[in-house]
């Protein structure tokens, strides 16, 4: 799978920072050596700048890189500058929001605990359309049939001929709070249940009586870990949103602590099958 001109860039400085840390090499020495200031070697690391394919040959060789991990990054370099993704209905999405579809396609696994909404991963066509009427759309503009179109395409990542490995932690809340009718929420809970019995999604619901102190989800919060080609390292990433912007974490200590974070909540949580029968039982109780 090809990854995503943001997704190449971040594997890119993730791994020349790497680098660059393991070979004792300063970020003065490595701009002496690049002819430019620090604030360059800086904004190169946090991604925040496409990368030059000279540059990469040229920091590559101050930390002692091999010409094999050379030519991966020198790849990783090449395509950044593709454009035209967010136009048409995946216009929809707001510019906080779009690193994270990146990162969701390129993913291998991921991890989403929810509070009050079903997932966008998860959501059917009513309910999408039934959270506009509420007054939530996907994106600043109202257009309900580009955001069921882009949601819709971020659903393919499940059927896809690579697909990732997907866990939710949902609170109770997200299937007895009423979006749209009954009628809305009876397809989606079924959806849910026939979703759980993929072989690379596990759901699982946290109840309102779960005994331990982790016995609620607090914020929703998703954690992507991104492959990368070769020997370059991983991304793991914490996305955390809020109303109208969202956090992406990818420091080591924040990573730990919300995986440890997960480790409780999924210990308070239904077992994968019990979730699966909550599930269908929250269904039919909607008559």
């Amino acid at each position: 799978m090809a990854t995503t001109p943001t997704v190449r860039r971040l594997l890119l400085s993730n791994e020349l920072k790497r680098l660059r840390e393991e070979a004792g090499v300063e970020t003065d020495q490595a701009a002496k050596h690049l002819g430019c200031r620090v604030s360059k070697i800086s904004r190169i690391e946090l991604a925040q700048n496409n990368i030059q394919a000279g540059d990469v040959k040229l920091l590559t060789e101050l930390y002692g890189a091999t010409p094999e991990h050379t030519e991966i990054l020198l790849n990783l370099a090449r395509g950044q500058n593709q454009r035209g993704r967010w136009a048409g209905y995946r216009a929809v999405y707001p510019e906080w929001f779009r690193m994270f579809v990146d990162l969701e396609r390129d993913a291998a696994t991921m991890r989403s605990a929810e509070v009050e909404i079903i997932p966008g991963l998860l959501q059917t066509e009513s309910y999408i359309r039934a959270l506009h009427d509420d007054g939530q759309p996907i994106g600043p503009d109202d257009d309900v049939e580009s955001s069921v179109k882009a949601r819709k395409e971020r659903q393919a990542i499940f059927t896809r001929d690579d697909p990732p490995e997907v866990s939710f932690i949902l609170s109770e809340s997200c299937l007895r709070r009423l979006v749209g009718d009954t009628d809305v929420m009876r397809e989606q809970l079924r959806y849910l249940a026939d979703v759980a019995r993929l072989h690379n999604v596990q759901i699982q619901v946290l109840p309102f009586n779960a005994k331990t102190y982790a016995g609620r989800i607090v914020y929703r919060f998703t954690m992507l870990n991104i492959p990368a080609p070769g020997i370059t390292a991983p991304l793991e990433f914490v996305y955390v949103e809020a109303h109208d912007d969202a956090r992406y974490l990818d420091d080591k200590a924040a990573v730990s602590s919300y995986a440890s974070l997960w480790g409780r909540l999924q210990a308070a949580a239904l077992g994968p099958v019990e979730s699966r029968d909550f599930i269908s039982e929250a269904a039919e109780q909607l008559g």
